[in-house]
């Protein structure tokens, strides 16, 4: 019961005081749609509704402001309920980046768990995207609302994901922009969505028969829309992989928010 009444303290502390912020500049509208997702719904295509989301990941820079305001967030303080030991490891200081701050202050924070990301969205009066609103929005090329047909758009993630880490991750305003306006939706770094765990995978695989099946003899692909899109794999088991306080060195965030009454939809 503590432990519980405290993971509920430390998620909820901003989301009450900041709930009714208006809609910040930083961030785009996405037209809702439909789309049929790798996998679930019988291979249905689901409805995703509009929504807002940031047009850049979030940044080392605003990342070391959040932690600076809300201090159980430092590397130094944070519990290992919420991250792993290889939280903020990137970080010279509990405070921030330190002497590489001219190259990383503008790159996108990453080696931060889904409590904290999940935590950062909530005081800025926002929430993580949803799976299904990720992948929506990253099916746009820079002209094309979905370009998911077309081969050189594939290519892109193929190429992104063969490519080792750089030292330095570049500026997020360096990278690809998206007909939304999204920057970096492929190429630069794995997101955290709010439900990065309801897909593909559930359960202790060497517990289940079933999980066995699918994790060790190839079966992966199993109820799956397209068999044959491999980026879209990667991505869905490389969500499935991951636990709520596991840090990935290229993996961070940005955040999403419900649209307000008064946005006009994109044409």
């Amino acid at each position: 019961m503590r432990r519980l009444l405290t993971i509920l303290l430390m998620l909820g502390a901003c989301s009450i005081a900041q709930a009714q912020k208006g809609t910040p500049a930083d961030m785009v509208h996405v037209k809702g749609g439909t789309f049929v997702p790798l996998y679930g719904s019988n291979n249905q295509a689901v409805t995703v509704q509009g929504f807002q989301m940031d047009k850049y990941p979030v940044t080392n820079a605003q990342y070391e402001a959040f932690v600076g305001k809300y201090t159980k967030w430092q590397k130094s303080e944070v519990k290992a309920l919420f991250a792993d030991a290889g939280y903020l490891r990137h970080w010279a200081s509990p405070l921030g980046v330190g002497p590489a701050a001219d190259k990383l202050k503008d790159s996108p924070v990453i080696n931060v768990s889904w409590f904290a990301a999940k935590a950062y969205c909530e005081c800025q009066g926002k929430r993580l995207p949803t799976v299904n609103e990720w992948e929506f929005a990253a099916l746009a090329s820079e002209t094309k609302k979905d370009a998911s047909s077309e081969p050189s758009f594939y290519q892109r993630s193929l190429d992104w994901y063969s490519q080792p880490n750089p030292k330095y991750l570049p500026p997020v305003q360096n990278t690809f922009k998206n007909y939304y306006g999204l920057y970096g939706m492929i190429g630069l770094v794995w997101e955290w969505t709010s439900d990065f765990n309801s897909s593909l995978i559930v359960g202790e695989s060497r517990q289940n028969a079933s999980m066995d099946r699918q994790l060790f003899c190839g079966a992966g692909s199993t109820g799956a829309s397209d068999v044959k899109n491999y980026v879209a794999f990667m991505r869905y088991a490389f969500r499935s992989s991951l636990k709520a306080n596991y840090t990935v060195a290229n993996l961070g965030f940005r955040c999403a928010q419900d649209v307000p009454a008064q946005t006009t939809a994109k044409k």
